[in-house]
């Protein structure tokens, strides 16, 4: 897979694509935005901030991308019914969804296994696994509406090994490779693939947060890493499915 990221990003057309980005407002998931309607996709903004989801509907606009749209959502308190509502807006003014970046995360609390505060246990599930199935569910009927959908989760190195102190993020990753997996192996010659993205050490308020003390001169940039989310977007993408990717 290592090609890709040597390809140039300008072979990854996304014309006439329409994909929803969660956690659309800062970081990993507005320079997702960005870049996909660069590449010429109508993106969906989804996001907790409306301010700042607005912010990124303005530099696409000014960019001369295709005009997005903006769904102001608070993935831990929505429902079910929230989601099929989306369901249907998406497919009444679109006709379909090509692309599904699952982005926003929450980091909770770092912390020993015996201090795991439950309720920060709860939020992080929510957030992280629960609200995302229940929202992919809720979308395939405007997935399988397109010719070829495109499902994306995001991981983590420590969605793929344990590691102290990480607890309810680090369960969540790997809740969330399995849900990927389960999906692809389900949908497999489907006209839906699922694969999942591992960003890695990123500079966004999240890596801050986890890593306070680190250098962020010396991290990726989110601009660095979206070659891997360009491809799997793509239909340079068509016969991938059920894998995880490294974006470094």
């Amino acid at each position: 897979m290592s090609k890709m990221h040597n390809d140039n990003v300008a072979n990854y057309t996304l014309d006439e694509k329409v994909i929803l980005v969660t956690g659309a407002g800062d970081g990993i998931g507005k320079e997702a935005a960005l870049t996909f309607a660069r590449a010429g996709a109508t993106v969906i903004l989804l996001g907790r901030t409306t301010s700042k989801l607005e912010a990124v509907y303005d530099e696409i606009v000014a960019n001369g991308s295709p005009e997005p749209a903006i769904v102001p959502l608070d993935m831990k308190g929505a429902t079910f019914s929230h989601y099929q509502g989306l369901c249907a807006t998406i497919i009444e003014q679109f006709g379909r969804l090509d692309g599904l970046l699952h982005n926003a995360s929450l980091l909770g609390v770092l912390s020993p296994f015996e201090h795991i505060d439950h309720g920060n246990w709860h939020d992080v599930m929510q957030v992280n696994v629960t609200a995302q199935f229940l929202m992919t569910q809720a979308l395939l009927p405007a997935l399988k509406k397109a010719q070829h959908a495109s499902v994306v989760f995001t991981s983590s190195g420590v969605g793929r090994k344990g590691r102290a102190f990480w607890g309810p993020y680090s369960v969540s990753k790997f809740a969330t490779e399995g849900l990927a997996q389960v999906m692809a192996d389900e949908y497999e010659g489907s006209s839906i693939r699922v694969n999942v993205i591992n960003p890695g050490a990123t500079r966004t308020a999240m890596r801050a947060r986890a890593y306070p003390a680190e250098d962020r001169n010396k991290l990726k940039t989110p601009a660095d890493i979206m070659p891997t989310y360009l491809y799997l977007m793509s239909d340079a993408s068509l016969d991938v499915n059920g894998q995880s990717l490294d974006a470094q």
